[in-house]
């Protein structure tokens, strides 16, 4: 399906790649925060989809190298790298068998916005980050809070019902879809297949690959609308509406390797 979606995105009006091209970054102001500065240094992006993110961290002075298991994201990298920052390195493999696909190590691994979910073993992605992580380099992700893919993602009010569970089950969540959101007017149906992790697993999986936690922050706001009903600020942040309780929505962690 990601395959099949790819160009579509990569040609919306919401991914914007000619715009892109021009200038700017997608990094926010959070994440620039608490990754600090990143010119000269290596940068790991793990699952990568078409290189956008990667790409703002190369903006920002980062060497960077993007990882993702769909070929048309990685070509659509590639091609947005020739124009935004040559020396990107862009590699096609699937994230839990990268160590037999990518050599060296890096000062940043990077990891963000929706992209645990679609892992089966959490505790084989901390190990591949742990892997690739230098000695005194760490692993920074900004994902979702698994409390907020609790929520009912087509819930029609502004009312906040449970449906799925907060701790995942051994089987995939299976979700039919007809068309990528970026492109709602196309006619491509298909499925996708998801593992819920609690934040319990993130933080147990990360320490058991030998990293050591420095902070984990949640946040009531997310990079998108999780549910149908949520507003869009001015910092682009996605947040519940006002009168609801107030919830964690995504969370950002920092986990570095000791230095000897």
């Amino acid at each position: 399906m990601w395959q099949r979606w790819t160009p579509l995105k990569a040609a919306s009006a919401q991914y914007d790649l000619a715009g892109f091209r021009t200038g700017g970054s997608r990094m926010r102001a959070l994440e620039r925060a608490e990754v600090g500065e990143v010119r000269g240094r290596s940068l790991l992006h793990l699952q990568c989809h078409v290189g956008l993110d990667t790409l703002s961290w190369a903006r920002l002075g980062a060497q960077v190298t993007g990882v993702d298991f769909c070929a048309e994201g990685v070509a659509t990298a590639r091609s947005l790298a020739a124009d935004v920052a040559p020396s990107a390195v862009f590699v096609e493999a699937d994230v839990l068998d990268l160590p037999s696909r990518l050599d060296g190590t890096f000062d940043i691994v990077y990891t963000s916005h929706g992209v645990l979910g679609w892992l089966p073993d959490l505790y084989r992605w901390a190990e591949v980050a742990a892997h690739f992580t230098a000695p005194g380099g760490f692993v920074y992700v900004f994902e979702s809070h698994p409390a907020a893919w609790m929520l009912d993602n087509k819930a029609d009010r502004p009312e906040l019902r449970l449906r799925y569970s907060y701790f995942g089950e051994e089987e995939p969540l299976a979700f039919e879809y007809r068309s990528p959101t970026a492109v709602p007017e196309a006619e491509l149906p298909g499925w996708e297949y998801a593992w819920g992790h609690s934040l319990g697993e993130v933080v147990s999986a990360l320490a058991a690959a030998g990293l050591r936690v420095e902070f984990l922050h949640e946040w009531p706001f997310v990079a998108w609308r999780l549910v149908p009903f949520m507003t869009q600020g001015q910092d682009g942040w996605w947040r519940l509406p006002e009168g609801l309780p107030s919830m964690p929505l995504s969370f950002s962690l920092r986990a570095s390797k000791p230095s000897d």
